[in-house]
């Protein structure tokens, strides 16, 4: 993957986010009710978020975790309230807006809450952003083919000391007919392309990297709800 693909890729999430379906998302994210295929979704992300949370430690006081591609920011609340110090990043500044009123609105109700969070709009794969214990990130390099999330996940790792955990789409006969069947679509009302990987494959690749020594794969886990299915995967070191 180019710098010059890689711009064009993350623009075309972007504008996704911020023009097409912002409203989609909040309602998606939030708390009002949905129905037909947004609550199949919402279902399969609510078990994959808590999969993912789930993968790392109840008490996460003096971890400092990358939420990549945080959108409105939910999962990013759950850990610092568990007391991590997080740093969301979204290439949506909509999405990073709305992620900052939630959490106002969520510190209102529980000033106490331990952890530290900061939502931020741009690029995930920022330097600028500093070192993390962990990095997760759901469902955006679903977006990816398998050699450009791998050198996604290769760059991220080093600015990680203990753990990747992300998300793939794996690629599976339904979710190949669920997209030809969105490919019907106009144009303006699809989705950033979904690529269809093979999950275990990624991860057996990218810890073979020579970059990547001392890494090893761990967990991983599918969700299949509805429309919704992904992948969740794990990359450790000690």
């Amino acid at each position: 993957m180019t710098q010059t693909d890689y711009i064009r890729r993350t623009g075309e999430i972007e504008h996704y986010f911020d023009r097409t379906a912002l409203d989609a998302w909040k309602r998606l994210t939030g708390d009002q009710p949905v129905s037909g295929i947004r609550a199949t979704v919402r279902k399969g992300r609510e078990e994959m978020r808590n999969t993912l949370a789930g993968w790392l430690p109840q008490d996460l006081a003096g971890w400092r975790i990358l939420d990549a591609g945080c959108g409105g920011g939910v999962l990013s609340l759950e850990l610092m309230e568990r007391g991590a110090d997080v740093v969301g990043i979204d290439l949506s500044a909509q999405m990073v807006a709305f992620a900052r009123q939630r959490a106002e609105e969520r510190r209102a109700a529980n000033p106490g809450a331990p952890g530290s969070v900061r939502f931020e709009s741009g690029d995930l794969l920022d330097a600028r952003l500093g070192r993390f214990d962990a990095v997760v990130s759901m469902d955006v390099l679903i977006h990816y083919a398998a050699g450009d999330a791998t050198r996604v996940l290769e760059q991220l790792a080093e600015r990680t000391s203990r753990r990747l955990i992300f998300t793939l789409a794996p690629g599976s006969w339904l979710l190949r007919a669920m997209l030809a069947t969105g490919s019907l679509f106009p144009r303006r009302d699809r989705s950033p392309a979904i690529h269809p990987v093979n999950p275990e494959r990624v991860v057996e690749r990218l810890v073979a990297r020579p970059e990547m020594a001392g890494w090893s794969a761990g967990r991983m886990h599918r969700v299949a709800v509805g429309f919704y299915i992904s992948q969740a995967m794990e990359v450790t070191r000690p």
